[in-house]
């Protein structure tokens, strides 16, 4: 192929692009690999439900009341008086006139007492494990009170000036939907940027990659590459936001509701897009580097787990800054490249300024590109280092033979 018909960076990228998406994204494979986030999320909520029925079963609010008939008909009076007021932090009292021992009470099978309630109004008994006479000892001290007219019958009504928001409730709120967005992010990166590494060891386990290198510039094989897997990503994200979508409309307001971010919901998503989209960049770029370094399964996973452990710290540096806006921290995590996606994503939920991530991801960009071309010339010296060492073994078997 002469220089004049040889295709540009950008052509040969897109023509790379073009090929790997489409043989990923009509892979069997591919729609295995779709399915794979939903067991985990299957499973948690299977594990949370059972948790949450364990705990609530565990935590009874049931107190047998072993005492007179007379003095038993007063507590629960008293504890009707008392609902509206501290429902939450009373008992449910059940009468018991078996005349067993309290001990024995709470022993028995099904009944799943808390606590047992002896003696008088006057002198109340309050028969538990030590934690349980801590949490109701003094609920039962106010519905005797209140029973034998030792304590205020009345309360007086409660006004009320509730106020909308506050600075501090604002900044609070907010660095919630920070958290939130960074963790989604990392999640994301970190389950999506694998498909480059596994890729890039496929084709060069089958010679792939070196046909490619020998008829277009790596940069453009590397740039394909990258922007192949960013491409299948978001058809991934999209079907996986297609059911959380789903699964909000049928849940309604039973999901946790996260504060608007400093710039609206609408900005914060491109934002959030665009990071991500850099981010993926970024970590695929290290990750095509590390396979070109890598000549089997082995030394990838070898040399993969440090740069995983290295973005769990940039990660955790980026979740360090996010209650110091300004500071010397926050701004190492912001032009750190591999970070930065993180930071300014936190950024984006507290301030609505913009300027600082135009410039942000104008900085993301140029690191995408050193970093391909530092892979790629990586990359390309090794390639060229075998290809030379195979044209050498082979003209001296060849000068063998004919001597």
């Amino acid at each position: 192929m002469s220089d004049t018909t040889r295709l540009s960076l950008f052509e040969a990228a897109r023509v790379v692009a073009r090929r790997d998406f489409r043989a990923i994204l009509f892979s069997r494979a591919f729609f295995f690999f779709l399915l794979g986030p939903l067991f985990p999320l299957v499973i948690g909520a299977l594990a949370g439900g059972i948790g949450g029925q364990v705990q609530r079963d565990a935590a009874t609010n049931l107190v047998a009341v072993a005492m007179s008939e007379a003095d038993t008909a007063a507590l629960q009076s008293a504890s009707a008086a008392l609902s509206d007021q501290v429902r939450y932090a009373l008992p449910r009292l059940v009468p018991d006139a078996s005349g067993e021992a309290p001990a024995d009470i709470l022993k028995r099978g099904g009944a799943n007492f808390a606590a047992v309630v002896t003696g008088s109004l006057e002198a109340p008994v309050v028969t538990a494990p030590e934690d349980q006479i801590e949490r109701w000892r003094g609920p039962v001290a106010l519905l005797a009170a209140t029973a034998t007219g030792t304590s205020p019958s009345s309360f007086p009504e409660i006004v009320t000036e509730p106020v909308a928001s506050s600075a501090a409730t604002s900044r609070s709120e907010r660095i919630r939907t920070a958290q939130a967005g960074q963790l989604l992010l990392f999640l994301l990166m970190m389950l999506l940027a694998g498909m480059v590494l596994s890729n890039l060891v496929e084709e060069k386990a089958n010679k792939v990659i070196e046909v490619l290198a020998a008829a277009i510039p790596m940069d453009a094989v590397f740039l394909g590459k990258l922007f192949a897997m960013l491409g299948v990503s978001f058809v991934g994200i999209a079907v996986w936001a297609s059911f959380g979508g789903v699964a909000a409309l049928l849940l309604g307001n039973q999901l946790p509701q996260l504060p608007e971010p400093a710039l609206g919901w609408p900005a914060f998503i491109a934002l959030g897009i665009a990071y991500f989209g850099m981010g993926y960049l970024l970590l695929g770029s290290l990750f095509l580097t590390i396979g070109g370094m890598a000549a089997t399964v082995r030394e990838v996973q070898t040399l993969s787990m440090p740069v995983t452990m290295m973005q769990l710290l940039v990660f955790f540096l980026a979740a360090a800054a996010i209650t110091t806006p300004g500071s010397p921290l926050e701004l190492t995590a912001a032009i750190f490249p591999l970070s930065s996606p993180f930071a300014m994503l936190a950024r984006a939920a507290q301030s609505d300024a913009l300027w600082p991530h135009a410039l942000a991801l104008a900085w993301q960009a140029l690191c995408v590109v050193l970093f391909v071309r530092f892979g790629a010339l990586l990359f390309k010296r090794r390639v060229m280092k075998s290809g030379k060492a195979g044209r050498a073994v082979k003209g001296h078997v060849g000068g063998t033979k004919t001597a």
